[in-house]
Order: structure tokens, then C-alpha cells, then sequence
């Protein structure tokens, strides 16, 4: 799910104020993306990035797990199906012309029990439908060829699922907006927003812009910004903490590439895996605890307006009500390294609870239905002189290219981009 941001980065901008054919809100990497995409296809607009940070891909881009996924989980015929796949041959590319490095380290998922592979076959099924490169079934005996301390009765192979440092991916983008004559103005939180006289006012902490149409893409506070607009409620996004824990430096061995278990296909979390990131660290994790405020990089961080978000929905109370016990199990491995680690072990048997160091954290940003339903695919809406991504979560940003190719497609078809 997340991982700890890098360094501020700050970039110098311009005041954004005055007017602008098209704004962005969000730097993060999809954001960025959309600005980069359209600016290629529009050179004549001008175009305006805004970011409430004061770095860009701060939030879910610089907490992120790095892990550049093939397209294995998702329904065939599903958004994230479709663009996930494209998305990241694309992103390898990108990332081989501008030297970022991005490993392909292969991904196991490992059953541990024959109760698994139903699901195991189902992943096989959705991976081969949507056409993951490389993807073939292990038997038992044939794991360890991949990860020699991995143990299960049967796997699915990634050749191709890698990793990459998608906070330097979005300083990539970033730079590739600005070289194009377009701008990204940090510290720019909107604080609200109208439309009048065919231009959207958004006003931000550092003055006005006025835009003749607007992309939203504000992560965690999408539905706020998107309400602000005049779209529904539904969905809402809700935060959920990740955290993870840091295999010591000389159990690293341990861990060739990525070991993932079989997921609950009902949630749209993986559960606990091992994943070896480009600087060798290998994490474990994580955890997937609702948080008290959309930036809770703390556990002890709590926002009232984000509590009062959550606690008001009706969604929040039916998704509780239906997934109660997954969330003892996850305040039970946020709790306990312990049993973090054991919940690791079942298909690394090697691993030990003393293995384990603290880690860092993250927050996904997740729509809920006001049925309760946690939305797995990205989630798309339309207001006046606007668009707006309501849900955007993993593999959003192994799909950024993709899916600012698909929002420019419907910003041509939505908007009036001619001067």
C-alpha cells in the first residue's frame, strides 16, 4: 500500500493567480500525468498545476509501495483491467528513456494451503484474460527455483512486476510539464471554489486562479473537492493506514523480489507480502487500519473533520458491520509485530519475529459506497466545466499514463479546449 515519502523537493513556480484554459489540482503522479498528457496534446492552452504540499507526489505517490504491478488482480473487462497492463509498459519505457531505474523482480503468489487454490486459479484466469506478460503456475516444488526460502503448494509467477520509486516518476512528469510552458505551484491548498461566468474560481492559499476547466485529481480529498463542484456524495473517501515493517539488513536474503499471498478477493487489499525495493531494503506489510485523518502518517494523528466524515456516512457503519472481524485481524497485526511476522512466516518459514524493524506508513485513500461497498476500480464524474477522479487507488500509479490518456480522451470530448 504505502511507503514514506523522500525529501522535499521544492519547485519554483510563478504566483498562481489570474486566468488559464485548464487547471490541475493534485500534483501527485497522476495528476501530473494528466498535466503532462494534455500539455502534448494542447500545446496552445495554458495550463496550471496546483498542490497543497509544498513538494509534489507527497501523499499516496511518495507513500507508496514502489511496486510496478503486471495486472494479475483485477476483473477482466474492468478499467483498472485494461489500463493497469498498458499503464505499466508504458511506464517501463518512460522510465528507460529518463533513467529511472525500475527492476523487473519478479512477483510470487504463494497458496499455503489446497483451501487456496480456487482463489489461486481465479488470479490465474484474470491474469491470462487481461494479459499479464510472463505469467505461468508453479507447483510446490517448483517455487523455491524463484525464492529459495519461499515454501507454499502452489504459486503464480510475474516475471514482469517490478519496482520503481514513483515519487522520482512524478518529479519526471513534473518537469516535463514546465518544460512544456506549463506551471506547478506548491503550497496552493484550494480552500473553495464556484463557477461563474463560464470559469472556475479556485482559491488557494496563495490567491485566485480562474480556469476555464478544471481536472481534479486530490487523492484523499477528491470527494470533498468534487462535492465542492456539485457532484454527489457517493462515493466518499476514507482512510485507511498502512504500515509496514523493515526486514533486518542481514535477513534481507531472505526475499529475492516480491512474495504476496493469496488475497481475499472481496477486499481491495493484498494482505501482508514481502517486497524488495530498489535500494535492496525488503519491507514487510502492511497493515490496513482505518485512520483518523487522511494524512494520518502518525498513529496518533486525528482530524475532526475526518473523523466527522467517516462517523456521518452510512457507509462507514455497513462496511464495519460486514468486515468486523478483518479489522480485529488488522488492529491484531498493527498491535503486534509478532504476529505481523507470523503472518509473513506462513510462506517465508525462515522468518522470525526478531527479523523485524520499524517500518514506515502510509494512507490509502478509499472510496466507500454508501452501501458499505469498498469500490475497487478507478471511479470517474463530471460537473460543470469539470472532471473529477473520485477513486484512483492501487495500481493508479503503475497506470498514470493510461489513465491521463483516458481523461484527455474525455477532456476532448467534455470540454471546449479551442482558444
Amino acid at each position: 500500500m504505502t511507503r514514506e515519502a523522500a525529501a522535499p523537493t521544492l519547485l519554483p513556480t510563478d504566483p498562481p493567480t489570474g486566468e488559464c484554459d485548464l487547471a490541475v489540482v493534485g500534483a501527485g503522479i497522476l495528476g501530473l500525468a494528466v498535466a503532462r498528457e494534455m500539455t502534448a496534446r494542447h500545446p496552445e492552452l495554458s495550463v496550471r498545476v496546483l498542490e497543497k504540499e509544498d513538494e509534489v507526489g507527497f501523499h499516496q505517490t511518495g507513500h507508496n509501495s514502489g511496486v510496478v504491478h503486471a495486472g494479475i488482480y483485477y476483473k477482466p473487462g474492468s478499467l483498472k483491467a485494461e489500463l493497469c497492463v498498458s499503464g505499466a509498459r508504458e511506464l517501463y519505457d518512460y522510465c528507460e528513456q529518463r533513467g529511472i531505474t525500475a527492476p523487473r523482480l519478479g512477483k510470487l503468489i504463494v497458496a499455503t494451503s489446497a483451501a487456496e487454490l480456487p482463489r489461486l486459479e481465479e488470479l490465474e484466469r484474470r491474469g491470462t484474460a487481461n494479459g499479464v506478460p510472463g505469467l505461468r503456475r508453479l507447483s510446490g516444488a517448483e517455487i523455491p527455483d524463484i525464492e529459495p526460502h519461499a515454501r507454499g503448494v502452489a504459486a503464480l509467477h510475474s516475471p514482469r512486476t517490478g519496482v520503481v520509486d514513483f515519487k522520482e516518476v512524478a518529479r519526471a512528469f513534473a518537469e516535463d510539464v514546465r518544460e512544456a510552458g506549463a506551471t506547478v505551484s506548491t503550497g496552493c491548498a484550494v480552500t473553495g471554489l464556484d463557477r461563474r461566468s463560464g470559469r472556475t474560481h479556485l482559491r488557494h492559499e496563495r490567491g485566485e486562479l480562474r480556469a476555464r476547466h478544471v481536472v481534479f485529481c486530490a487523492g484523499g480529498w477528491a470527494d470533498r473537492l468534487a462535492r465542492a463542484s456539485g457532484a454527489p456524495e457517493d462515493p466518499r473517501i476514507v482512510p485507511f493506514r498502512g504500515a509496514w515493517l523493515r526486514l533486518a539488513p542481514e535477513r534481507r536474503h531472505l526475499v529475492r523480489g516480491m512474495i504476496y499471498p493469496v488475497p481475499d478477493p472481496d477486499l481491495p487489499f493484498l494482505g501482508v507480502h514481502l517486497t524488495r525495493h530498489t535500494d535492496g531494503e525488503v519491507l514487510v506489510g502492511p497493515t490496513a487500519l482505518l485512520a483518523g485523518a487522511r494524512d494520518a502518517y502518525r498513529l496518533t494523528r486525528v482530524r475532526g473533520a475526518d473523523v466527522r466524515s467517516i462517523v456521518s456516512w452510512p457507509g462507514s457503519w455497513r462496511m464495519a458491520r460486514h468486515w468486523w472481524r478483518h479489522g480485529l485481524t488488522e488492529m491484531r497485526h498493527a498491535a503486534s509485530p509478532r504476529a505481523f511476522m507470523a503472518e509473513a512466516a506462513r510462506y517465508v518459514p525462515e522468518l522470525r519475529p526478531g527479523d523485524s524493524r520499524p517500518g514506515p506508513a502510509g494512507v490509502r485513500a478509499q472510496a466507500l459506497g454508501r452501501d458499505g461497498s469498498l469500490i475497487d476500480d478507478f471511479v470517474f464524474s463530471e460537473t460543470d466545466g469539470a472532471l473529477h477522479v473520485r477513486n484512483a487507488p492501487s495500481p493508479a500509479a503503475t497506470a498514470s499514463l493510461a489513465i491521463a490518456r483516458l481523461i484527455a480522451d474525455r477532456a476532448d470530448g467534455a470540454f471546449t479546449l479551442g482558444r
